[in-house]
């Protein structure tokens, strides 16, 4: 499988491309990296070093890889934070692109946006960008709680919200969707849900809440997703198995108090994570 994954990119720690990138790697999947940034570390530190890199370096990319043929095996594009709004739409004239050399090849958009608690961390224009063109240009999206209830104007305070936020999510375009946190009056307190929706249905998966909160799981999450769902053509399968090996990813991040996460030292967790959780069909 290959998979071509846009996103950013830091040298020290693991978010965008330096979190997803191993994972996908490690069960077997030729990975094409482009950089959107290249920063020393995540911004969540206050302060790094670096730079954004300009829209046009991704159409020449492209070009570069387009030359050489190879657009026509590519069976997947993953994106996630973006930046701006003109790096969107060189993601998706990328996207375009791949389609047009191999008509089989989805698009897997993690919409970054914001999160419960924080809110809108991106630039002006990255959010109605992402409800008006990324995700309708998407097979598979991965939007936390936050991102879904801005995406489709529809707060969630239950799990019926939730599936009817995800049933208008559907009707922007997106077949197959992860939303990869949730909390609703259904889930315990310590607890966390993942929720999936696709062609086989609607399903929870329900794992122990961490005390821990770190850059780049969303990155890790989404590109574990994308490539089990490839693999499997189920979002229930494509649910259990990344949110299984997150669990395990998190829970050794956490026991050793780290500030990244362990995604060497905690790598056979995506091949075989120690503890398999099961999906529950809704």
């Amino acid at each position: 499988m290959n998979i071509l994954s846009i996103q950013s990119h830091v040298a020290y720690g693991h978010v965008g491309n330096s979190s997803a990138v191993f994972p996908l790697q490690r069960l077997g999947v030729e990975v094409w990296p482009i950089h959107t940034v290249q920063f020393s570390n995540h911004t969540g530190y206050g302060a790094w070093r670096g730079q954004v890199f300009d829209a046009a370096v991704i159409g020449e990319l492209i070009e570069g890889i387009e030359d050489r043929g190879r657009l026509v095996a590519c069976d997947g594009v993953l994106s996630g934070y973006m930046g701006s709004a003109d790096i969107g739409a060189a993601i998706l004239d990328a996207v375009g692109r791949v389609r047009a050399a191999n008509p089989r090849a989805h698009y897997c958009c993690d919409p970054v946006i914001g999160d419960v608690g924080r809110g809108i961390f991106v630039r002006p224009g990255i959010p109605e960008f992402m409800r008006d063109a990324a995700v309708p240009a998407a097979d598979i999206v991965t939007p936390n709680q936050f991102e879904l209830e801005l995406l489709t104007g529809h707060p969630i305070a239950s799990r019926t919200d939730a599936l009817a936020a995800c049933a208008r999510l559907h009707a922007m375009g997106p077949k197959v969707i992860l939303v990869t946190s949730l909390h609703t009056d259904e889930t315990p307190a310590d607890s966390i849900d993942l929720l999936a929706s696709g062609p086989d249905g609607r399903f929870l998966l329900r794992t122990p809440r961490l005390d821990i909160s770190l850059n780049g799981a969303g990155d890790a999450i989404a590109a574990l997703f994308f490539f089990h769902w490839k693999r499997t053509g189920s979002a229930a399968a494509a649910a259990q198995a990344a949110g299984s090996s997150i669990y395990g990813l998190l829970k050794r991040t956490c026991e050793a108090g780290s500030r990244e996460l362990l995604l060497v030292q905690a790598q056979e967790e995506f091949v075989q994570p120690t503890t398999l959780f099961q999906p529950q069909a809704l």
